[in-house]
C-alpha cells in the first residue's frame, strides 16, 4: 500500500474544499421536557416520565415510541460515569504525540498559505483560491478552535495555549489568529454560551431560531433556498462577527452592572444589516450595545486591512505591472474568502441542525448525565478516521466528542470517537453520523 507524503495529502485536502467532506431533559424531580425540531412547525413540548414516574402516560400522537423509547430506559448515572471515565482517560493520554500531530496540521496549513501567497499575484485561478481558502479555514477550525478551548494546555505546544492565544492586542490577533471574529468575543459566544447551552434558549447558534425570519417569509421555497445560497459566502462577516461581538458586549454590560436598554432582546441575532439599517425599535436599541463604528474599527478592520490591503500591497512596488498584480491578488483573496465561508458554512452550521437532532427548554448541570446526553443528541458527526478526511472537515466531524469533552486535542478526538460511539450504542443513546452533504440538506430544510 502506497503511503501519501505531506505534500500529496495537502493537494488532496485542497481539492476536498470543493467537496468538503425536540426532545429535552429537564432536571426536575419528576419529569423531563423534550422537543424535536421540524422543518415545518415550531417545537412542541412533551412530557416524558423519568425513573421515578415511568407509569405516567404520554400521548401517542406526541411521543414517537419507536424512536424515543430509549429516553425513559436510560441509566443516566451509569452513562455519565462511562463517558466521564473515557474523557479522563483521553486527558491522561495527552503527550508529545499531540504536539507532533498539531505540528503536522500546522505544516499543512502553512504550506497552503505559502502556495496561496506566492501565487496570489497571478490571474485569478482555482489553485491560488483553494490554497488561500485552506489557510483561513485551517487557521480557525483546527488551530484556533482547539487552542482557544485549551486542547493543548496540558502539553508544551508553545504559543498554542488558551491563556493568551490571539488575545489582548491587535498585534497578537494578527500574528496568532486573525479572522473576521474578535477572539475575545468568539471565546464568550462559542466556548461559554454555545458549549454550555447547546440546543437551549441561551444557545446563540440555535439555527432554528436564527433562521426563523426566513421560514416566516411569504416567498416561494426556491427563493428561500436562494437566500441561503447568498448567505453562505458571506456569513462570517455578515452574521457571525457581529453576533459574537454582541455577546461580548452584553457580558461587559453585565460585569459593569450597566442596564441593558429596555428594547434590547439579547437572544436576537445581530447582523451587518441590523447594525447599519435598523428597522425595528429592538434593532435600533441594539446599536447602544453594539455601536456600529466600534464594531467596524475593533472587529472587522484588523482582518480587512491586513488580509486585503497590507498583504498584497508590496506588489504595488513592482514597476509597470504593480497595479495589475495587486488587483489580481485582491480578487484571489476575495474569492478565497467566499470559498472559505462556504466551506465553513457546510461544516460548521450543519453540526447542530436537522429534524433528527434535539432541542431543549432549560439548562442542566455541566458534566451531569443529562448534560452529556444533550451534547450527543444535539450534535452530528461526519465521516472520520484519518488526518486527510479530518483536515478536509476542519476536525468539525468530531462534533459529538468535542461537545462532550471541549478541551481535548485533535488527536485525542480521533482516538476517542470510536470508544464514545460504542458507549452510546451500549446505552441506546442516538449517535448521529452522516455525510456532511446530508447534514447540509437537513440544515437547509429547516
Amino acid at each position: 500500500m502506497r503511503v501519501l507524503n505531506s505534500s500529496s495529502c495537502l493537494v488532496i485536502a485542497l481539492a476536498f474544499q470543493l467537496i468538503p467532506c425536540n426532545i429535552a431533559f429537564n432536571l426536575s424531580n419528576t419529569l423531563k421536557v423534550l422537543h424535536r425540531t421540524t422543518s415545518k412547525i415550531p417545537q412542541n413540548a412533551i412530557s416524558i416520565p423519568i425513573e421515578t414516574d415511568r407509569n405516567k402516560v404520554v400521548p401517542d400522537m406526541i411521543m414517537d415510541k419507536e424512536r424515543d423509547s430509549w429516553i425513559k430506559d436510560l441509566d443516566y448515572d451509569a452513562f455519565a460515569k462511562e463517558v466521564s471515565d473515557l474523557g479522563k482517560k483521553l486527558t491522561r493520554e495527552s503527550s508529545d504525540d499531540d504536539v507532533k500531530h498539531l505540528e503536522k496540521i500546522l505544516m499543512w496549513r502553512d504550506m497552503a498559505a505559502a502556495i496561496g501567497i506566492a501565487t496570489m499575484w497571478t490571474s485569478p485561478n482555482p489553485i491560488t483560491v483553494l490554497a488561500l481558502s485552506t489557510w483561513t479555514y485551517a487557521s480557525w477550525t483546527m488551530v484556533a478552535h482547539h487552542t482557544c478551548h485549551g486542547g493543548y494546555n496540558r502539553v508544551d505546544a508553545g504559543k498554542y495555549n488558551s491563556r493568551g492565544f490571539a488575545l489582548g492586542t491587535v498585534a497578537k490577533r494578527v500574528v496568532d489568529w486573525c479572522d473576521w471574529m474578535l477572539p475575545e468575543a468568539w471565546n464568550i459566544e462559542h466556548n461559554r454560551l454555545h458549549h454550555y447551552h447547546l440546543g437551549e434558549p441561551l444557545d446563540p447558534d440555535l439555527v432554528e431560531r436564527n433562521l426563523e425570519f426566513l421560514r416566516k417569509m411569504n416567498i416561494p421555497m426556491p427563493a428561500k433556498y436562494a437566500i441561503v445560497s447568498v448567505l453562505m459566502p458571506v456569513w462570517k462577516w455578515f452574521y457571525y462577527a457581529p453576533n459574537t461581538f454582541k455577546e461580548l458586549q452584553i457580558a461587559k454590560f453585565k460585569s459593569e452592572n450597566k442596564e441593558i436598554p429596555v428594547n434590547v432582546k439579547p437572544e436576537d441575532a445581530v447582523t451587518l444589516r441590523t447594525l447599519m439599517v435598523p428597522r425595528t425599535d429592538e434593532e435600533k436599541a441594539m446599536q447602544e450595545v453594539v455601536p456600529p463604528m466600534t464594531f467596524f474599527s475593533k472587529v472587522l478592520a484588523p482582518f480587512m486591512l491586513t488580509r486585503f490591503v497590507l498583504l498584497p500591497s508590496p506588489l504595488l512596488l513592482i514597476p509597470g505591472v504593480g497595479t495589475t498584480l495587486f488587483a489580481n491578488a485582491v480578487v484571489n483573496l476575495i474569492l478565497a474568502e467566499m470559498l472559505t465561508n462556504i466551506h465553513g458554512f457546510i461544516t460548521i452550521v450543519t453540526n447542530h441542525a436537522g429534524e433528527d437532532l434535539y432541542k431543549f427548554d432549560d439548562e442542566v448541570r455541566p458534566k451531569s448525565g443529562s448534560f452529556y446526553v444533550r451534547q450527543i443528541i444535539s450534535s452530528a458527526n461526519y465521516a472520520t478516521g484519518t488526518d486527510l478526511i479530518d483536515f478536509s472537515h476542519g476536525w468539525l466531524n468530531y462534533q459529538i466528542e468535542h461537545h462532550v469533552w471541549p478541551d481535548l486535542s485533535m488527536l485525542q478526538y480521533q482516538r476517542g470517537a470510536p470508544q464514545l460511539k460504542e458507549i452510546c450504542e451500549k446505552h441506546g443513546v442516538p449517535y448521529v453520523q452522516e455525510s456532511v452533504f446530508e447534514r447540509l440538506r437537513k440544515t437547509v430544510d429547516i
